[in-house]
């Protein structure tokens, strides 16, 4: 059986900076991706938190391909009639080093790939690993199709449901209170027009997130990214919160009804829609963050639970690429010393505790349990919404007290037992 240092599954962000940083040491690293190309398989909102990652591997991101920097944030709460957008400009998010960008992962993962070969790593795509190969309880290589390759460390980075490490029995079964769907368009408009829309200056970007009845009270939301010549628009709904629904309702139409809203119709008018998407989306955080290291494997990025949906902020991408890299550094220390058992491979979770992503995910850990109350997506968007309709409302007689009038509102939606319940719980997040 041939052999080689390291087999990395799946040629996302995770993969593909583990096969960076492995390659860049002069390992025999091969990257299997199932996807015609790297990207082609790989789903994002599309954004990506560079903060966190600038350190790592800091000569790759003044030339990798992304959109806009993201310097305006807006946040619309949607009720049945009323809505309210809040929109945040800040000369901090507009001033370099930018602290997010939006992507396209069509381009970028496929970009990152090319980094990987020039640094003689080997990318092979349209190729689907069947299995993991087991010793006992050590890995020791994959199969695909009727080939088997042998590796001292196999990098699982296969994506979100973990199939693979499931089968193997290194991670428990994919489960649907865990995960949720999420559909995207890319629609295609002129950059002067996006700028328009959403208040940009030339090669600024925006982030605006939608919740409430968007996704009809279901836990979830909406989004739309600015790129430079497009916008990525989509629907995040949770798996349970639709089997649970009262109404049937086919989760796809979702992102449909979401564009013919009176208040999206006008942001995606005269657009092209020029891919369309779907994927699941890992949401237990680290409760449901499995063991991240064994005999002669590791586990990064999605296939590892590694992304976090804290509401206002959705983070993924820049998990998947720290765990890339300490997973290569793992990889490198474990060669020198010549020993790939999981005594020798632990390193990988003590990096990952002492970085920012397992200390964010501990920061979050209340955030799953917190966003199953669908009242977050019923009650409160609509509560807010129509207090603000009743504060800018003139009727045909005289007007009360501002005062009053916001009073009445805020004892009406939230000073009762259960509201006051909720926002005391919510301190935890």
């Amino acid at each position: 059986m041939e052999k080689v240092d390291c087999i990395i599954v799946g040629g996302g962000l995770a993969g593909l900076s583990a096969a960076y940083g492995l390659a860049s040491e002069g390992l025999e690293v091969i990257v299997i991706e199932r996807g015609d190309y790297s990207g082609a398989k790989n789903v994002t909102g599309g954004r990506l938190y560079l903060s966190p990652i600038r350190d790592l591997y800091p000569e790759l991101w003044g030339a990798a391909p992304f959109e806009r920097p993201v310097t305006r944030e807006f946040i619309t709460l949607m009720g049945d009639g009323p809505h309210t957008t809040i929109e945040l400009a800040s000369e901090r998010f507009a001033t370099p080093p930018y602290q997010s960008y939006t992507v396209l992962r069509a381009r970028l993962d496929q970009w990152f790939a090319d980094q990987v070969m020039e640094k003689g790593g080997l990318v092979i795509t349209k190729n689907r690993v069947d299995q993991l190969l087991l010793e006992g309880s050590k890995v020791v290589g994959i199969r695909a199709g009727e080939d088997d390759i042998g590796a001292d460390v196999t990098i699982i980075a296969e994506g979100v449901l973990g199939l693979l490490a499931s089968k193997a029995g290194l991670r428990e079964e994919p489960k649907p209170q865990d995960h949720a769907l999420g559909y995207k368009e890319v629609v295609e408009l002129p950059p002067g027009v996006i700028q328009d829309r959403w208040h940009l200056n030339e090669n600024e970007g925006a982030a605006h997130l939608f919740m409430g009845t968007v996704t009809r009270g279901l836990m979830g939301g909406g989004f739309i990214y600015t790129n430079k010549d497009s916008i990525s628009l989509g629907i995040v709904v949770g798996m349970q919160a639709m089997r649970a629904a009262p109404e049937k309702i086919e989760s796809y139409t979702l992102l449909d009804a979401f564009k013919e809203l009176p208040q999206i119709k006008p942001l995606v008018s005269g657009g092209t829609v020029v891919e369309y998407s779907a994927h699941a989306i890992a949401e237990g955080g680290i409760a449901k963050v499995p063991k991240l290291f064994g005999d002669g494997y590791l586990l990064a990025g999605d296939a590892a639970g590694l992304s976090l949906n804290a509401l206002v902020t959705v983070r993924g991408m820049d998990f998947a690429i720290a765990s890339g890299y300490y997973a290569a550094r793992t990889v490198i220390d474990a060669r020198a010393r010549g020993d790939f058992s999981a005594a020798g491979l632990a390193q990988y979770e003590q990096s990952l505790r002492r970085s920012f992503v397992l200390k964010d995910l501990q920061t979050a850990r209340e955030i799953p349990r917190t966003i199953e109350n669908p009242r977050l997506f019923t009650h409160y968007p609509q509560a807010v919404s129509r207090l603000l309709e009743q504060v800018f409302t003139i009727g045909p007689g005289p007007a009360q007290k501002l005062s009053k009038t916001v009073v009445d509102g805020v004892r009406k939606e939230f000073l009762n037992v259960r509201t006051l319940k909720e926002l005391y719980a919510m301190r935890k997040i």
